[in-house]
């Protein structure tokens, strides 16, 4: 039985839990997932963009540091999508990586400013959450809260926001 696809994303999974031939791989296997994490975490604060002083210098207009990171991982991640439309590169379990046409709405306009204006008053996106707590900045426990509580409520109310 197949799950219905989430329209939020670009890129859709496939769903291997209908396979019966892909084997599990050991609980150790997770691990490399562990390591990535803690990587990408210490890239982050090596890089200051998980910095309180760094994002406020990007919302003043007074440093072009933090627009120069984010560009550069828009321009990383520019590449591997064009390699894979390019090759029609698949899935480790050989299912097609397919891309869906988005369509503009108004609610992008929204969420981009209640995203941006969270993101001014807090420090913190939800990209370096968990290397901020890591790193002992234990107040970012309040936003992480607060931004678990508004995926809840946003779950509750998609349906009556403007499309």
């Amino acid at each position: 039985m197949s799950l219905p696809s989430n329209t939020d994303f670009e890129v859709e999974s496939p769903d291997i839990s209908a396979d019966t031939t892909a084997k599990k791989a050991p609980w150790w296997r997770q691990l490399q997932y562990l390591a990535a994490g803690i990587i990408f975490g210490i890239i982050l604060i090596r890089s200051e963009v998980i910095s309180w002083f760094r994002i406020q210098e990007m919302f003043r207009l007074q440093s072009f540091h933090m627009y120069g990171v984010i560009g550069s991982a828009v321009l990383i991640g520019i590449i591997p999508v064009a390699i894979i439309k390019k090759t029609g590169a698949k899935t480790f379990y050989g299912e097609p990586i397919t891309f869906h046409p988005r369509s503009f709405n108004k609610g992008q306009i929204f969420g981009g400013l209640l995203f941006g204006f969270g993101w001014a008053l807090t420090g913190a996106c939800p990209g370096p959450l968990f290397a901020q707590i890591g790193a002992g900045f234990t107040v970012t426990l309040a936003t992480l809260a607060s931004s678990i509580l508004g995926t809840w409520v946003y779950g509750l109310l998609r349906d009556k926001l403007p499309h």
